[in-house]
């Protein structure tokens, strides 16, 4: 990501606030959508007695339906709008707003789109929803969750032109430009921006949650808001395709470095639909060598839609951290760049002043796998990175070094403490032959691209994968919905 790019893309976003907030006295009022007594001007379908009025609020708790708004004359439709509801979801529920839809009888929606509300997803049925609220279902998917259970929160959704905007509690999670040719959506044709109503989801008998304050307004027709491309590319078409599919689309190694701002980042983010993981490195000769570091960096980032990861530098940062400290963390993960050899020295492999010569590649070799190993049995991370990485002496002769047995000491260890293993987009890592042993050995996987500069960098790599490898979703690692490490029952 250029900062030509991001500094034009602030300088589009800072004219159209103004053109919006210019306009916004044109907007019509709110209209209230709910009287806080009955469902009057609501028409539910499917499993009417699935919804109900309790304590000034719509409970939605019973099997799947649906309620649709009406309006006082039956009628209601919306184009640009601006919708604004408080929600409160007990633990385990699976809901939704949608809008620009239009009444059926059974089913799932099959028009418009769906704002997501689900803080704390239940396994069922080999199936955990990854998609949580705050996520334009299926396009801009929101992977950790931003509102806990059994507290109220505002949900807005903001529709002008082609963009779609989601807010909860104020924090943009989600923002979609649709382009003129609207990306083709399995059993979903028309999830397309058009006009239509609201409905709220009941999903389950097991989700239960409560609607209250339900408001909308229209917008005016002429809003300023981004004109959309004419049509998505190939690579962004797949990952619309996966996020749909419940892929979690998560680069869990962006660094803020080179002068990238996490406002950039999360611009970015919300641009190209991959939800990030932004870590600080931690250890000898780093910006953070001890808790007081680690503490302020997370206050730093205390709130925002990102997972807040550690990177473990070197080996002593199991000496130099709390676990109490470390358990702070949604994730941290470590590679094998770091080193001490057969003869005490301290090697960080990618920096040629530290890694002399290797006169004897395979006796490298076998040491750099011993190493590796020993660091997947004993220290405390989620997710194995940079992984097979050699110096670049060696890079050349990488697929005659990686033989299938030591690439198979590692797959194993990695497998039988459940760490993942990062597929590298930039440094395109491990190779797929590893790729392989490590599914034949039960790993999980996460993507990053480790950007050290500005350019965050794409996932072609990792897509590629995915499809040549076969892999689903329940082959990739996420955070679990408890949040923090500490948190936790059982870690590795």
């Amino acid at each position: 990501m250029s900062r030509k790019r991001v500094s034009a893309g602030r300088g589009v976003r800072a004219g159209l606030l103004a053109a919006g907030l210019a306009l916004g006295a044109a907007a019509q009022d709110w209209i209230p959508l709910f009287d806080g007594q009955s469902l009057a001007g609501w028409r539910a379908a499917e499993n009417p007695a699935s919804f109900r009025v309790e304590n000034g609020a719509i409970l939605c708790d019973g099997p799947r339906a649906h309620l649709y708004y009406a309006g006082r004359d039956g009628q209601a439709s919306f184009t640009n709008f601006e919708f604004q509801a408080e929600v409160m979801t007990r633990p385990g529920a699976n809901s939704g707003v949608y809008f620009h839809t239009a009444f059926q009888e059974t089913g799932f929606p099959g028009k418009g789109f769906e704002a997501q509300l689900c803080s704390s997803p239940r396994a069922a049925a080999n199936y955990r929803e990854n998609k949580l609220t705050g996520s334009l279902y299926g396009l801009r998917n929101v992977y950790k969750a931003m509102a806990p259970d059994n507290e109220w929160f505002t949900l807005r959704i903001m529709v002008r032109g082609k963009q779609v905007q989601i807010r909860v509690n104020d924090l943009l999670l989600a923002d979609y430009v649709e382009p003129q040719t609207p990306p083709a959506i399995a059993n979903r044709p028309g999830r397309k921006l058009a006009a239509g109503t609201f409905a709220l989801q009941c999903h389950d008998p097991e989700s239960k949650v409560y609607f209250r304050n339900l408001k909308a307004r229209h917008l005016p027709a002429g809003q300023a808001s981004p004109a959309g491309k004419a049509e998505f590319d190939d690579y962004e078409k797949e990952i619309i395709r996966l996020g749909v599919a419940n892929y979690p689309l998560v680069n869990f190694h962006v660094h803020l470095k080179g002068g990238l701002t996490l406002a950039e980042a999360l611009e970015e983010s919300r641009r190209t639909g991959i939800f990030y993981g932004v870590a600080v490195n931690c250890g000898v000769g780093f910006p953070v060598t001890n808790d007081a570091g680690i503490y302020q960096y997370l206050e730093s980032m205390k709130g925002q839609p990102v997972f807040v990861g550690m990177q473990a530098e070197g080996r002593e940062w199991v000496r130099m951290f709390s676990r109490a400290a470390i358990g702070r963390f949604d994730y941290v993960f470590t590679d094998a760049m770091t080193i001490v050899d057969d003869q005490g020295r301290r090697m960080r492999l990618w920096l040629k002043d530290e890694t002399p010569a290797i006169k004897d590649p395979e006796a490298f070799m076998e040491m750099l796998v011993d190493r590796t190993v020993k660091i997947l049995e004993n220290e405390p991370i989620d997710i194995y990175v940079n992984p097979t990485y050699l110096p670049a002496q060696l890079a050349g002769d990488y697929d005659r070094l990686w033989t299938e047995a030591r690439m198979g000491r590692v797959a194993r260890a990695a497998a039988a403490r459940k760490i993942a293993v990062e597929i590298n987009g930039k440094a395109r890592l491990p190779s797929p032959a590893f790729l392989k042993l490590a599914k034949a050995a039960g790993c999980q996987f996460a993507f990053g691209t480790n950007n050290t500069d500005r350019d965050i960098g794409r996932l072609d790599y990792c897509l590629q994968m995915v499809k040549d490898l076969g892999l689903k979703p329940a082959d990739f690692w996420l955070p679990p919905a408890e949040g923090p490490r500490a948190g936790r029952p059982s870690q590795p």
